[in-house]
């Protein structure tokens, strides 16, 4: 007597005959952003290696303030000025920075975590030697955007412009841009893995063409970026007759 079949799935199989597949590009992993009930910051200010917790910081002028090495956890900066203030290796933990704006914000060596960056409108901001994971930065503009030899880990681009952002020598694995523009990008000298650029409404890469063996393009970019792929391996690009 016959035994009778299964009606499960085999395993590695989808219901209804299809076949499970693995996504072509690992997702980025977005921060679960929920914020306490926030206390405004005292007065006074940052201070260098201050300990921020819950805090938040709104529509202050923070510009040319000295906050190196603090830490900001669950934290929130609205409508700020961060006009050449100093946040060298500082923290932020669980955070949002929703509308911050300024020129030569010094972000160098810090560390973005669980964050959100929404609305900004920044210029010339040194996020070189930085280490992001968990981190989204939503809409706005930066100009001139500084992670050189940064760490990106679980990162998301969406629908904000970047003009001449800088990536030389970083390390970006699960990075997504979506719905934005980058003008002018560098990724000379940096290390991509999984790395999701079909949805960059614009791609200009001014330099680091041969280092996009670890991400994925759409087909329409393929054939914009041909000429700079033929220049990378030195052929030359003429009509017949030229």
């Amino acid at each position: 007597m016959a035994l009778p079949r299964s009606s499960s799935p085999r395993q590695g199989s989808a219901p209804h005959g299809g076949t499970r597949r693995r996504p072509a590009v690992p997702p980025a992993r977005r921060p679960a952003l929920r914020l306490p009930p926030l206390s405004p910051l005292p007065p006074g200010g940052l201070s260098p290696d201050g300990d921020y917790d819950g805090l938040e910081l709104r529509g202050l002028d923070l510009g040319g303030e000295d906050g190196g090495g603090a830490g900001f956890l669950d934290c929130a900066l609205v409508d700020c000025d961060l006009t050449e203030t100093r946040l060298t290796r500082a923290r932020f933990v669980d955070s949002r920075l929703e509308s911050v704006r300024g020129v030569g914000t010094d972000l160098a060596e810090a560390t973005l975590r669980d964050a959100e960056i929404v609305e900004p409108r920044l210029g010339g901001v040194q996020l070189h030697g930085a280490v992001l994971e968990r981190v989204v930065v939503r809409g706005g503009k930066i100009d001139y955007l500084n992670l050189r030899a940064a760490q990106l880990k679980d990162v998301v681009f969406e629908s904000c412009v970047l003009v001449e952002p800088d990536f030389g020598g970083a390390t970006l694995q699960r990075v997504e841009f979506v719905d934005c523009a980058l003008r002018g990008v560098d990724f000379g000298g940096a290390v991509l893995k999984d790395v999701d650029l079909r949805s960059a409404g614009e791609l200009l890469i001014a330099r680091g063409v041969d280092r996009l063996s670890g991400a994925v393009i759409s087909p329409q970019q393929l054939i914009d970026l041909a000429p700079a792929f033929a220049a990378e391996r030195g052929v030359r690009v003429l009509d017949h007759g030229e």
